[in-house]
C-alpha cells in the first residue's frame, strides 16, 4: 500500500511539474490565438512601371480590389443580348485588348459573333468573366485569346503553369456546357519602333512560343481547334511583322485581316466537330 501510494504521488508530482512548465510556456492569462493554417503573406517589392504604366497600374488596382475580373463592365450589354435565335451558332470571343480593339463585325460581317474582349486583362481575370460573359450567353463556340499580359506581369505575375493552368479550368468549363473550343496562339511582338520600345524586353518571345507550343499541344490532347496567330503574322525572325503594328503588340487593320481568316477556319473545325460528337 506505502508503494502504490508512493507511486501514485510520484506520478501526481510528476503531471503537476509538467502542468508547471506548460503553463510557463503558455500563461493561463495570455490571449487566446486565433488559429490560421495559411502562412504570412509576401511583402510585395513595388517595381517602377514608368510614366503611362505606372498611372495606368495605380488607377486599376482600385477598381480590381472590388472586382478582379471587372465583371460589371459587361453586365448591362449581357442582360440586354437576347437568347441566340433557333439555328445560331453565336460566337464569343474572350480576351484582352487584342480582342477588345478587333472589329468583329467589320471583320465577319453578318456573323453572330460577340465580343467580349478587355484591355489589360489575364487570363485568371478571364476565368472569373468565363460564366457571365460565356456561359450565361449561350454560345455554340468561344474563341479564347490571352495570356501576353500574365507574361508582362503588370496587373498579375503568373507562371507559365499558372497560365496553363487557367485555359485548362476554362475549357474543362466549356466542355462541361456543351460550348466548342477555340483556342488562339498568343501573338507574336516586336520592338521595330519607338512606340514598341520595350515590348520584346517585357513580353519575351521564347515564353511566348513555349506557351503556344504547350497550348497546341493541349489542343491536339483534348480535340479543341487551334488557331495559329503566330504563324499568321511572324516575320522571319519570328516577331510580328512590322506592318501589322505600331506599338510592337495590338494588330493593325492589316493584321486583323490577317487573323480573320484564320479564326473563321479554326471556329468552321470547332463547330463541326461539336457537331459529330452531339447524338
Amino acid at each position: 500500500m506505502i508503494r502504490r501510494t508512493t507511486a501514485t504521488a510520484l506520478a501526481l508530482a510528476a503531471l503537476l511539474l509538467a502542468g508547471g512548465a506548460q503553463a510557463r510556456d503558455y500563461p493561463s492569462d495570455a490571449p487566446a490565438r486565433d488559429y490560421q493554417s495559411a502562412p504570412p503573406r509576401r511583402t510585395a517589392v513595388e517595381k517602377d512601371w514608368g510614366p503611362w504604366l505606372g498611372p495606368y497600374r495605380a488607377r486599376l488596382v482600385p477598381v480590381l480590389m472590388e472586382d478582379f475580373g471587372e465583371r460589371y463592365l459587361y453586365a448591362p450589354a449581357n442582360a440586354a443580348l437576347p437568347p441566340p435565335r433557333p439555328g445560331e451558332q453565336r460566337v464569343v470571343f474572350l480576351g484582352d485588348s487584342i480582342t477588345d480593339r478587333w472589329d468583329l463585325a467589320a471583320g465577319f460581317p453578318g456573323a453572330p459573333y460577340v465580343n467580349r474582349g478587355i484591355g489589360g486583362q489575364v487570363t485568371a481575370q478571364l476565368l472569373l468573366r468565363f460564366l457571365p460573359d460565356v456561359v450565361a450567353l449561350r454560345p455554340a463556340a468561344v474563341v479564347i485569346l490571352a495570356g501576353v499580359n500574365d507574361v508582362q506581369g503588370v496587373l498579375q505575375r503568373e507562371t507559365p503553369e499558372q497560365i496553363e493552368d487557367h485555359w485548362q479550368a476554362m475549357a474543362d468549363i466549356a466542355d462541361r456546357h456543351g460550348i466548342a473550343l477555340v483556342f488562339g496562339a498568343l501573338l507574336p511582338v516586336n520592338d521595330y519602333t519607338p512606340a514598341a520600345r520595350d515590348v520584346v524586353r517585357e513580353r519575351k518571345p521564347a515564353e511566348l512560343h513555349a506557351l503556344n507550343r504547350w497550348l497546341r499541344g493541349f489542343c491536339e490532347r483534348r480535340g479543341y481547334a487551334f488557331a495559329d496567330y503566330e504563324t499568321a503574322l511572324a516575320d522571319d525572325r519570328g516577331l510580328m511583322r512590322r506592318d501589322y503594328t505600331v506599338d510592337g503588340i495590338h494588330p493593325l487593320a492589316a493584321g486583323y485581316a490577317r487573323m480573320a481568316p484564320v479564326a473563321h477556319a479554326a471556329i468552321e473545325a470547332a463547330l463541326a466537330s461539336k457537331t459529330k460528337r452531339t447524338p
